[in-house]
Protein backbone atom coordinates (compact mmCIF):
# COMPACT_ATOMS: atom_id res chain seq x y z
CA UNK A 1 0.00 0.00 0.00
CA UNK A 2 1.54 3.67 -1.05
CA UNK A 3 1.94 6.07 1.42
CA UNK A 4 -0.88 8.21 0.99
CA UNK A 5 -4.16 5.14 0.88
CA UNK A 6 -1.83 4.59 4.21
CA UNK A 7 -2.13 8.21 5.88
CA UNK A 8 -5.87 8.56 4.07
CA UNK A 9 -7.09 4.86 5.95
CA UNK A 10 -5.14 6.41 9.59
CA UNK A 11 -6.92 9.32 9.20
CA UNK A 12 -10.43 7.96 8.25
CA UNK A 13 -9.73 5.37 11.11
CA UNK A 14 -9.24 8.24 13.48
CA UNK A 15 -12.28 10.01 12.24
CA UNK A 16 -13.77 6.86 13.04
CA UNK A 17 -12.81 6.09 16.55
CA UNK A 18 -13.65 10.00 17.72
CA UNK A 19 -17.17 9.86 16.14
CA UNK A 20 -17.68 6.34 17.96
CA UNK A 21 -15.87 7.86 20.98
CA UNK A 22 -18.01 11.25 21.04
CA UNK A 23 -21.16 9.13 20.21
CA UNK A 24 -20.37 7.05 23.48
CA UNK A 25 -19.78 9.83 25.67
CA UNK A 26 -22.60 11.50 24.24
CA UNK A 27 -25.48 8.85 24.44
CA UNK A 28 -24.26 7.69 28.12
CA UNK A 29 -24.59 11.48 29.55
CA UNK A 30 -27.81 11.82 28.14
CA UNK A 31 -29.00 8.46 29.55
CA UNK A 32 -27.47 9.54 33.21
CA UNK A 33 -28.97 12.82 32.72
CA UNK A 34 -32.51 11.78 31.88
CA UNK A 35 -32.55 9.10 34.39
CA UNK A 36 -31.21 11.56 37.26
CA UNK A 37 -33.36 14.24 36.22
CA UNK A 38 -36.56 11.45 35.87
CA UNK A 39 -35.70 10.51 39.81
CA UNK A 40 -35.19 13.82 41.29
CA UNK A 41 -38.85 15.10 39.56
CA UNK A 42 -40.41 11.77 40.35
CA UNK A 43 -39.01 12.71 44.36
CA UNK A 44 -39.37 16.13 44.61
CA UNK A 45 -42.73 17.01 42.56
CA UNK A 46 -44.33 13.61 42.05
CA UNK A 47 -44.08 14.18 38.22
CA UNK A 48 -41.58 12.33 35.64
CA UNK A 49 -40.75 13.07 32.18
CA UNK A 50 -43.18 11.51 29.87
CA UNK A 51 -41.02 10.28 27.11
CA UNK A 52 -37.77 9.04 30.20
CA UNK A 53 -38.64 5.30 29.81
CA UNK A 54 -38.78 5.28 26.10
CA UNK A 55 -35.87 7.45 25.54
CA UNK A 56 -33.73 5.26 27.82
CA UNK A 57 -34.71 2.14 26.20
CA UNK A 58 -33.73 3.24 22.51
CA UNK A 59 -30.57 5.12 24.13
CA UNK A 60 -29.38 1.71 26.00
CA UNK A 61 -30.03 -0.21 22.08
CA UNK A 62 -27.80 2.83 20.59
CA UNK A 63 -25.21 2.61 23.26
CA UNK A 64 -24.77 -1.22 22.82
CA UNK A 65 -24.86 -0.97 19.07
CA UNK A 66 -21.63 1.84 19.49
CA UNK A 67 -20.36 -0.38 22.21
CA UNK A 68 -19.52 -3.00 19.64
CA UNK A 69 -18.45 -1.62 16.80
CA UNK A 70 -15.66 -0.33 19.23
CA UNK A 71 -15.21 -3.44 20.84
CA UNK A 72 -14.90 -5.08 17.42
CA UNK A 73 -12.11 -2.40 16.67
CA UNK A 74 -9.90 -2.42 19.61
CA UNK A 75 -10.48 -6.18 19.22
CA UNK A 76 -11.96 -6.56 22.81
CA UNK A 77 -15.12 -8.51 21.64
CA UNK A 78 -16.07 -11.71 23.29
CA UNK A 79 -13.66 -13.98 22.17
CA UNK A 80 -12.77 -18.31 23.04
CA UNK A 81 -9.22 -18.99 22.62
CA UNK A 82 -9.54 -22.69 23.94
CA UNK A 83 -5.96 -23.61 21.47
CA UNK A 84 -4.70 -19.78 20.44
CA UNK A 85 -1.64 -20.73 23.25
CA UNK A 86 -1.02 -24.08 21.38
CA UNK A 87 -0.46 -23.22 17.54
CA UNK A 88 2.15 -21.73 15.75
CA UNK A 89 2.12 -18.75 14.79
CA UNK A 90 0.89 -19.40 11.20
CA UNK A 91 -2.14 -21.65 12.54
CA UNK A 92 -2.80 -18.94 15.03
CA UNK A 93 -2.81 -15.98 12.49
CA UNK A 94 -5.22 -18.79 10.00
CA UNK A 95 -7.80 -19.54 12.99
CA UNK A 96 -7.69 -15.89 13.44
CA UNK A 97 -8.34 -14.94 9.82
CA UNK A 98 -10.94 -17.75 9.88
CA UNK A 99 -12.62 -16.88 13.02
CA UNK A 100 -12.70 -13.15 11.75
CA UNK A 101 -14.25 -13.68 8.83
CA UNK A 102 -17.30 -16.15 10.32
CA UNK A 103 -18.16 -12.91 12.54
CA UNK A 104 -17.98 -10.85 9.58
CA UNK A 105 -20.52 -13.31 7.79
CA UNK A 106 -22.71 -13.75 10.99
CA UNK A 107 -22.53 -10.17 11.68
CA UNK A 108 -23.20 -9.51 8.04
CA UNK A 109 -25.90 -11.81 8.15
CA UNK A 110 -27.59 -9.94 11.23
CA UNK A 111 -27.46 -6.67 9.44
CA UNK A 112 -28.76 -7.83 6.22
CA UNK A 113 -32.02 -9.25 8.42
CA UNK A 114 -32.57 -6.44 10.28
CA UNK A 115 -32.71 -4.09 6.79
CA UNK A 116 -35.67 -6.05 5.95
CA UNK A 117 -36.74 -5.86 9.42
CA UNK A 118 -36.45 -1.77 8.57
CA UNK A 119 -38.28 -1.86 5.58
CA UNK A 120 -41.28 -3.97 6.82
CA UNK A 121 -41.21 -1.43 9.96
CA UNK A 122 -41.12 2.10 7.62
CA UNK A 123 -44.03 -0.21 6.09
CA UNK A 124 -46.16 -0.33 8.81
CA UNK A 125 -45.38 3.35 10.03
CA UNK A 126 -44.46 2.37 13.63
CA UNK A 127 -43.47 5.29 15.67
CA UNK A 128 -41.65 6.61 18.95
CA UNK A 129 -41.92 9.38 20.97
CA UNK A 130 -44.96 10.00 19.83
CA UNK A 131 -44.87 11.13 16.24
CA UNK A 132 -40.98 10.24 15.48
CA UNK A 133 -40.89 7.13 12.63
CA UNK A 134 -39.55 4.06 14.45
CA UNK A 135 -37.18 3.06 11.82
CA UNK A 136 -35.03 6.34 12.08
CA UNK A 137 -34.31 5.25 15.88
CA UNK A 138 -33.88 1.57 15.07
CA UNK A 139 -31.36 2.07 11.82
CA UNK A 140 -28.54 1.98 14.13
CA UNK A 141 -29.28 -1.95 14.47
CA UNK A 142 -28.37 -3.03 10.95
CA UNK A 143 -25.71 0.02 10.07
CA UNK A 144 -24.04 -1.10 13.73
CA UNK A 145 -23.85 -4.40 12.73
CA UNK A 146 -22.83 -3.39 8.85
CA UNK A 147 -20.20 -1.64 10.62
CA UNK A 148 -19.25 -4.30 12.85
CA UNK A 149 -18.61 -6.54 9.91
CA UNK A 150 -16.71 -4.43 8.53
CA UNK A 151 -14.44 -4.29 11.46
CA UNK A 152 -14.08 -7.87 11.07
CA UNK A 153 -13.09 -8.52 7.73
CA UNK A 154 -10.13 -5.19 8.13
CA UNK A 155 -9.03 -7.42 11.52
CA UNK A 156 -9.01 -10.64 9.09
CA UNK A 157 -6.93 -8.85 6.27
CA UNK A 158 -4.71 -7.61 8.99
CA UNK A 159 -4.38 -10.91 10.57
CA UNK A 160 -3.60 -12.41 7.37
CA UNK A 161 -1.00 -9.74 6.51
CA UNK A 162 1.07 -10.16 9.89
CA UNK A 163 0.54 -6.71 9.80
CA UNK A 164 -1.65 -6.54 13.26
CA UNK A 165 0.49 -6.39 16.32
CA UNK A 166 -2.76 -6.17 18.35
CA UNK A 167 -3.99 -9.24 17.94
CA UNK A 168 -1.61 -11.16 20.31
CA UNK A 169 -2.24 -14.50 22.07
CA UNK A 170 -3.75 -14.93 25.01
CA UNK A 171 -1.93 -16.26 28.29
CA UNK A 172 -2.85 -19.56 29.83
CA UNK A 173 -3.79 -18.82 33.35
Amino acid sequence: MTEGKRKFFDRLDRTGRLLENFALVVLLGGLVGVGVAEIVLREIFGRGISWAEEFSRLTVLWLAMIAAIAAARENRHIRIDALGHLLPDILFRATRVLVDLFAAAVCAVIAWHAWRYLQIEIEFEDTVFRETPAWIVHSVVPAAFALTAYRFVLSAAKSALGSDTAQTRTPMP
